[in-house]
């Protein structure tokens, strides 16, 4: 148990001289077993010595002190102002050729910068013998840059539009090249048609031509009296032929090659002869004075009969009639027409 007059404690470190918290030294401390017991169930409180600091803070400003006296002793004197110097600038001088070359200097500004103060960082030895500024200096080469990438804008743009009419001009070529060949190929259609026309026209003739050689006129000098279906007293109903107003005696002529399937009185026909052609049609030639052929086959252009007046007639004249097939009679004059014969 310790004496109730405790030997005074040390402290087997660095010494000191002069006061330290309210004037107050602070003695040697030595640790013993009881201040260095761990606290159980209460709160170890150190004696204050002299109404002076407590031995815990007296520990504090001890390891405080320690601390400082790895470096020296603690001493509340000012020291000295520490001497200032500039940086080392090599580290950013070695990295001026990359910064000058985005603004398109020259590879000589680090060469420079490494012996030039940093006033003068990032100029070329030209630049420095001239005097020049380093803000201006990189004003100048940031304008030069603008400068050019203004001009490559502006190149890069005009060989757009270049190439853009140079597409234009193409594609206005082939329209036109296009427009050409529509026009050409229209042109060829619209001339084969027109030779096909021509071609069918021509055709169309000939056939006819033929048609008309093989067929003929009924007569070969009359005049057209009564036409097909005209309406008159002479017939009970509309007329049903086309007359043929001629000198009596005149030849009647057989229209195309056939047979006489019928001759003889006919009641209000007078003398009458039937053509029955090789397709059916009947032709009636009627009024007749007298019959050259009254059977038999015929050839285009045979004499067949001659003109009169016989039966219900007013005058001399042939009344022809063409009946398709031996049916209803048809218009004589469209009848001939159609076989190339216009009367």
């Amino acid at each position: 148990m310790a004496s109730s007059s405790p030997a005074p404690e040390t402290w087997a470190g660095p010494s000191t001289s002069g006061p330290l918290f309210d004037g107050e030294p602070v003695g040697e401390w030595n640790p013993t077993a009881d201040s260095t017991a761990p606290v159980r169930g209460r709160h170890r409180v150190v004696k204050q010595r002299g109404g002076g600091m407590a031995r815990s803070g007296a520990v504090l400003g001890v390891g405080v002190i320690a601390a400082v006296g790895a470096g020296g002793m603690a001493t509340a004197k000012d020291r000295p102002p520490a001497p200032i110097s500039l940086p080392d600038l090599s580290p950013v001088t070695d990295k001026l050729p990359a910064i000058d070359s985005l603004v398109g200097g020259s590879n000589d500004v680090s060469a420079t910068a490494s012996r030039a103060p940093l006033s003068q960082a990032g100029l070329t030895t030209d630049e420095i013998a001239q005097g020049a500024d380093a803000g201006e200096a990189l004003r100048a080469r940031i304008m030069r840059q603008a400068e050019q990438q203004q001009s490559v804008a502006e190149s890069t743009e005009r060989l757009a539009a270049e190439q853009a009419a140079r597409e234009k001009a193409a594609e206005d070529a082939a329209a036109k090249k296009a427009e050409a060949e529509a026009a050409k190929k229209k042109a060829a259609e619209e001339a084969e048609r027109k030779a096909a026309e021509e071609a069918a026209r021509k055709a169309e003739e000939e056939r006819l031509a033929k048609l008309a050689a093989s067929y003929a006129l009924p007569l070969s000098s009359y005049t057209l009296t009564s036409s097909f279906g005209e309406s008159g007293s002479m017939w009970s109903s509309s007329h049903t032929g086309q007359d043929f107003a001629a000198p009596t005696g005149t030849p009647v002529k057989a229209v195309h090659g056939g047979t006489i399937t019928e001759a003889g009185w006919a009641g209000s026909y007078g003398y009458r002869i039937i053509l029955t052609l090789d397709d059916g049609t009947e032709i009636w030639y009627c009024h007749l004075s007298s019959m050259t052929v009254t059977s038999g086959e015929v050839t285009t252009g045979d004499t067949i009969g001659r003109v009169g007046s016989t039966g219900n007639s007013s005058g001399p004249h042939l009344h022809l009639e063409v009946r398709p097939g031996g049916g209803d009679p048809v218009n004589p004059a469209a009848w001939l027409r159609d076989h190339g014969k216009n009367i």
